[in-house]
């Protein structure tokens, strides 16, 4: 019997949250995990998981773009609950600075690291993968702070915002090296010090004083 197209769609869609859900649990309960524990797991043949996903990094990349995408989901609610400016550059990232402190991008990292594991020494596949997930997603911070401003210059806002989600990596890295993958209050304070040098360091070499 063949299956009409929405019945194969939705069984698609089916085997491919089976596989993510799975990719998930296992994730959160050893960390690696091989092909075939995962088609087992998800209950679906292992040519079915190929036939979703190219690799198991393709796969742990979408559970960090999901992780992310809920983060970023929370930066663009504070985005709107920020008093518009007068669409200077200045105030644009007035707003986007706002939003990243009042965001849990903290808890958002250690997930990031759970999700990709610990990279192993002069392997930049994890580096790798965490940029890809936050290039990702950063056209959809574009796209919002482009919305509240459709009278600010387009490369002004894509450079803010590049500028603001390239450095968050960078100090993410930096923190998960320093302060490890926690989130007690000490560790918290580090995080909020290492983003207030961040928007400093923006501020400073991009915005004008005034």
């Amino acid at each position: 019997m063949t299956l009409l197209p929405d019945r194969r769609a939705a069984l698609k869609a089916r085997h491919r949250e089976a596989i993510l859900q799975a990719a998930r649990d296992l994730i959160e309960e050893r960390g690696e995990f091989s092909v075939d524990e995962l088609a087992a797991r998800a209950d679906v043949a292992r040519r079915t998981v190929f036939n979703h996903f190219a690799s198991l990094d393709e796969i742990r990349l979408s559970v960090c773009e999901e992780a992310l995408s809920v983060i970023i989901d929370r930066f663009l609610a504070e985005i709107a609950n920020t008093p518009m400016g007068d669409g200077s550059r200045a105030a644009m990232f007035d707003e986007l600075e706002s939003a990243a402190r009042g965001t849990d991008l903290a808890g958002a990292i250690v997930r990031l690291h759970r999700i990709l594991g610990e990279p192993e020494e002069d392997d930049p596949k994890a580096a790798a993968l965490t940029q890809t997930a936050f290039a990702r997603v950063t056209g959809r911070l574009r796209s919002e702070v482009a919305r509240r401003h459709p009278a600010a210059d387009a490369l002004d806002t894509a450079l803010l915002v590049d500028s603001l989600m390239s450095g968050i990596v960078v100090i993410a890295e930096h923190w998960l090296v320093t302060t490890g993958p926690r989130l007690d209050e000490q560790a918290r304070d580090d995080w909020d010090a290492l983003l207030g040098r961040l928007v400093h360091s923006v501020r400073s070499g991009y915005l004008p004083d005034h």
